[in-house]
């Protein structure tokens, strides 16, 4: 069976779990159009030759969808190669203790905060360190490789920052690791404490419990973060794009599918190879559940000199000051154009050879 077929075989089959009332509507909404992604329920544009005909299918669209997004990334990657300046880039992933992955499971709302705590982090200590502004990125990603909810922060910022004060650029930062691992869990922690106080933090625990828990997390003398020194924009926006549009599993890692199971394949990266594992039906829709995002939530949040305001009074400055010149925003290329240029192959081209147009757009057909 082909590989997309078999995510649709498993929504399919588990429909009874995920189309009810008490699971979050953007789920069902997004598991709805996974399930006819490219099929004449969603519609077609019609293309024909002289001799043929063909029926493009539109696609779900869908952030889950683990066959969608990989085109609109690289039209992101090449509209930023020309927005972001030439200067190196770094590298950090926040993460935080996993007895702290279900308070955020639970709670979307303070999930939702945690991109503008880890850039907040970021910019708060360069600040204070060398008063300077920097471009950020920020991905929040909420799954591991076995589709378990693990709530973490890719952050992509520039390897060095705007004086403002002075007019000047400063090219080479130190980022303290140790600082920003200490600043990191002091921002989740009063996150956390704050939501508790305010009574809107929900919990299989009680309050004296989550206390406890809070408390001892904070005094817990490592949190892990991972940090890359140093990268080129190429590096820097591959890097970017593999997160960005990342659906929560891969078509190629799913193996096998039956009445009650589901087999797929991922990396432990403790023994340094791949390992198959097998979930019930149930628990693999309930696992991928919980990574489809919620509605409005952007796969890429900006903050710094890259935030909407900012990039919009300072980009052309910030090109002057680096002695750079500012590229013109790339033309959108077409589905066909995209195609040709990235995967090598031409669409509209019948099977003997010759050109096709657009003919018409065809209705979705309702079941």
């Amino acid at each position: 069976m082909r590989e997309r077929e078999l995510m649709r075989q498993i929504l399919d089959a588990s429909r009874e779990l995920w189309d009810r009332n008490e699971v979050r509507p953007t789920v069902r909404e997004n598991f709805a159009r996974m399930l006819v992604c490219r099929t004449p329920a969603l519609g077609a544009e019609v293309y024909a030759s002289e001799t043929e005909e063909k029926f493009v299918y539109h696609t779900c669209k869908s952030r889950a969808c683990p066959s969608c997004g990989y085109r609109a990334t690289l039209l992101w990657q090449r509209e930023q190669w020309a927005a972001l300046p030439d200067i190196p880039y770094a590298g950090l992933v926040l993460t935080m203790p996993s007895i702290l992955w279900p308070i955020f499971q639970q709670n979307r709302h303070l999930l939702h905060d945690l991109p503008a705590l880890g850039a907040a982090v970021i910019q708060q200590w360069m600040k204070a360190r060398y008063r300077v502004r920097l471009l950020v990125m920020v991905v929040p990603h909420t799954f591991g490789g076995y589709l378990n909810f693990n709530s973490h922060l890719h952050i992509l910022v520039s390897a060095g920052g705007l004086q403002e004060s002075e007019g000047r650029w400063i090219a080479s930062l130190h980022f303290n690791k140790d600082a920003l691992m200490r600043m990191w869990r002091y921002a989740v922690i009063t996150h956390l404490r704050e939501a508790l106080k305010a009574h809107i933090l929900k919990s299989d625990r009680d309050g004296t419990d989550l206390s406890r828990i809070l408390k001892s997390e904070y005094e817990r003398p490592r949190w892990i973060i991972y940090l890359h020194r140093s990268m080129s924009k190429k590096h820097f926006l591959q890097y970017a794009a593999r997160y960005a549009r990342r659906p929560p599993i891969a078509q190629r890692r799913l193996l096998r599918v039956t009445a009650g199971e589901v087999e797929f394949w991922t990396k432990d990266k403790k023994q340094k190879r791949r390992v198959k594992n097998q979930y019930s039906l149930q628990d693999f829709v309930t696992a991928l559940a919980e990574q489809v995002p919620d509605r409005y939530q952007h796969a890429i949040r900006y903050f710094g000199l890259l935030a909407p305001r900012a990039r919009n009074r300072t980009s052309a400055a910030l090109f002057v000051l680096l002695d750079q010149d500012k590229r013109p925003r790339p033309k959108r290329l077409s589905w066909q154009a995209s195609l040709r240029r990235y995967f090598g192959v031409d669409p509209l081209v019948d099977s003997h050879g010759q050109s096709m147009h657009w003919l018409r757009r065809q209705e979705p057909v309702v079941r």
